[in-house]
């Protein structure tokens, strides 16, 4: 009966929200690995608790209006998707993207509720963001954008009701706008935001996070195989605050990291990707990737992001998109040798890639456990707010370290219990799932 309940529960949304892909897309990977937990609690089932959890708690779609340095007015959309507060106050980023839409934040919010919950964190689950393209635009036109998405979401947020945080296009610049815009209306000086500057109550280790953690639970994986990054070819997808620090960590292990991307195509360098050169060109110049080439002695530059994932390595961390690593170029990677991947992006992978990870039975890490780092450091922010403290750089790195370290025994353990040992998808699914379910249960309908 569980697997006609999880099908029904499945087959109900779609229809519900029919063309929105990718929500369908994480909806499936999620509920496709519940059947045995459903059969094990049937009081899932009489609580509803899928129907329920599926369901966003609350969405406030909204328009933004601001006017550009030539007097202009333009007009984006902005959305925020409070998705489960069960844990504790609704917790997720804002992207300023050209492909942002419904479908793409419920499912960031979706897969947001149980990354929190595997944090071991009071953290629910949201996501946000607007259809708005940072780039191209000066700093006083991304200023406008900002202030006028405040004078909006500022009515629905709260430091002990959502705390929003950066995601792609949103990165400090941006979150300083809109922490000042939402403290000039509101008059009060709380942790509403993190990833907030280090001079206003951000934490340090906060921009390393997502990418070091993504490297921490991968070193775990590989642990497990008697094996780690020392000597290791490391391909990277990404080159923004991720793929960035994803890159320092595995180096600092002793990796050489050898391909790194951005939208328009990737960089390969065989002797060993110059971390400053990129973080040169990509955080101080805004320029391209491709100027790497054009400035690194035997670099080659090729068009096309996914085929970064030709170029052969022993560990892949995708950390650009969702949907960047299709079935194809997963059956390359581990054609090539790939022993390992490890994902700092959010859903990256493919329903297809991920089972050919599967089925290879190399090490795979999915988004929401692989990627929690920047939640759990995000978290971690929250809690120095609250104590009015400023943990050092090594204390907050440490406290990363030990949750993505614990992240991985709770998937390991979880997958172990429930007949499927090894398979860290059903892991992350089941544990992050449990203990939301379990805490709707007592909460009562």
């Amino acid at each position: 009966m569980s697997g006609k309940y999880v099908a029904k529960t499945l087959e109900a949304v779609t229809k519900r929200y029919p063309g929105e892909t990718e929500f369908h897309q994480a909806l499936s990977e999620v509920l496709e690995s519940l059947s045995p937990v459903i059969e094990r609690n049937k009081q899932f089932e009489d609580a509803g608790i899928l129907e329920r959890i599926v369901e966003p708690e609350r969405q406030i779609i909204f328009r933004v209006p601001w006017v550009d340095d030539n007097g202009k007015v333009h007009v984006n959309r902005g959305i925020r998707v409070q998705y489960n507060s069960a844990l504790g106050p609704y917790k997720g980023g804002l992207r300023f993207h050209p492909s942002v839409n419904t479908s793409i934040i419920k499912f960031l919010g979706f897969e947001q509720v149980f990354k929190n919950s595997l944090t071991g964190l009071m953290l629910g689950g949201g996501k946000g963001g607007s259809d708005f393209d940072p780039k191209g635009k000066s700093d006083n036109e991304v200023m406008r954008f900002c202030q006028n998405f405040m004078t909006e979401l500022y009515r629905h947020i709260d430091a002990d009701t959502d705390v929003p945080a950066g995601d792609i296009g949103v990165g400090a610049r941006e979150i300083g706008y809109m922490f000042g815009q939402y403290k000039k209306i509101k008059n009060v000086f709380h942790g509403v935001f993190t990833g907030k500057g280090l001079m206003y109550g951000g934490s340090l280790a906060r921009t390393e996070a997502t990418g070091y953690g993504c490297v921490y639970f991968c070193n775990e994986m590989l642990k497990d195989r008697s094996s780690g990054f020392e000597g290791r070819k490391v391909v990277i997808s990404g080159s923004g605050n991720v793929a960035i620090y994803a890159a320092q960590k595995a180096m600092s292990l002793g990796a050489k990291v050898v391909a790194m991307s951005d939208s328009g195509g990737y960089v390969h360098d065989a002797d060993g990707i110059k971390l400053d050169v990129v973080k040169r060109i990509k955080e101080v110049e805004r320029r391209r990737i491709s100027e790497y080439a054009n400035e690194v002695k035997g670099a080659k530059y090729a068009e096309g992001c996914m085929d970064i994932w030709t170029v052969p390595c022993d560990i892949a961390l995708p950390c650009a998109t969702q949907n960047e690593l299709d079935g194809e170029r997963a059956k390359v990677l581990v054609k090539n040798g790939c022993v390992a991947v490890s994902e700092g992006a959010n859903m990256p992978s493919t329903p297809e890639a991920v089972q050919v990870f599967l089925d290879a039975k190399i090490a795979y890490g999915p988004g929401k456990a692989a990627n929690a780092g920047g939640v759990a450091t995000s978290g971690l922010e929250m809690s120095q707010n609250s104590q009015r403290l400023a943990w050092t750089f090594d204390e907050v790195d440490e406290k990363l370290k030990r949750i993505m370290e614990n992240i991985h025994a709770t998937a390991k353990n979880a997958a172990a219990e429930y007949d499927t040992p090894g398979n860290l998808v059903n892991g992350a699914n089941i544990a992050g799932f449990e203990k939301v379910a379990r805490v709707m249960v007592s909460h009562g309908v």
